[in-house]
């Protein structure tokens, strides 16, 4: 059997600390059950690409440097990979890659793009607050929006940690703090501007007024690097993601002047310790 045609579909529920399956999965779940078709186009270009590129403006990664340009040897994960393009460029990298998702419709672009593309890396349908693979399994994991954005920090990122050798590097890349403060509550009232429209602190769950049923997950960064260091996972780099004049996004609240003078998106670069 390929490794892509050798899939691990679970139905292990992801536990909170009360014993209980978080709240957010099935409405998240189902969120990107519906709108998985209108993230086809995007799939494909981001596939066909041999070059990274990442957030809402495709910033090229000669920008940011979150994957290693030679990734051989390197045993990889995508948490929350979508249609799994990071886990194709990995692959082309040289990278051993297992690529997890929760999303049936995303899964199956993503299968049909490996097919057409002829890279094969393992596919597992799985939530990452519970991915049913042994502890210090990967030398890297990486979520570019996936996990870190739809899922709880404070169960992914353990998980995370569990999943690393002693040594590994964890990337994940989301909205930045300050664009939270200063998103309207509605995208029909316009992009991201230049009020502070709610706090810094205590963000962790978001709920969108015209977005019922989602969750979304932002910490500020005190409490990134609290809960990294609960962990042992090691700040690297904060890579604050600066849009370049000129740059276009199919997004109508990702404003190009706003992101090039403020951070719209954040990298966090952290490596677990070698005890």
């Amino acid at each position: 059997m390929s490794e892509s045609e050798s899939e691990s579909d679970t139905d292990t529920q992801p536990q909170a600390p009360n014993g209980m399956p978080p709240d957010y999965l099935s409405g998240n779940k189902t969120a990107w059950q519906d709108k998985a078709a209108d993230y086809i186009d995007a799939a494909e270009t981001a596939w066909d690409s041999d070059q990274p590129y990442w957030g809402v403006f495709g910033i090229p990664d000669t920008h940011t440097r979150l994957l290693p340009e030679d990734m051989s040897g390197l045993h990889c994960i995508e948490l929350g990979c979508g249609t799994a393009y990071v886990s194709a460029w990995m692959r082309r990298r040289g990278a051993t890659v297992v690529a997890l998702d929760p999303t049936p419709n995303q899964l199956t672009t993503a299968r049909r793009l490996q097919q057409q593309h002829g890279l094969e890396f393992e596919i597992i349908e799985g939530f990452a607050e519970s991915v049913p693979l042994p502890d210090g399994s990967f030398d890297f994991a990486i979520s570019e929006y996936g996990a870190a954005l739809w899922s709880d920090p404070y169960l992914w990122i353990p998980e995370a940690a569990r999943l690393l050798k002693p040594g590994g590097q964890l990337v994940l890349l989301t909205n930045s703090a300050l664009m939270m403060m200063c998103a309207p509550d509605y995208e029909s009232d316009g992009p991201v501007g230049e009020q502070l429209l709610r706090p810094y602190f205590d963000m962790h769950r978001i709920q969108w007024p015209d977005c019922p049923g989602q969750t979304e997950f932002h910490l500020n960064h005190g409490d990134w690097i609290s809960l990294f260091t609960a962990n042992q996972l090691v700040v690297e780099r904060l890579v604050e993601l600066r849009v370049p004049p000129g740059a276009e996004t199919r997004y109508d609240w990702a404003d190009r002047d706003w992101g090039n003078q403020w951070p719209l998106e954040e990298a966090w670069v952290v490596r677990k310790a070698v005890v």
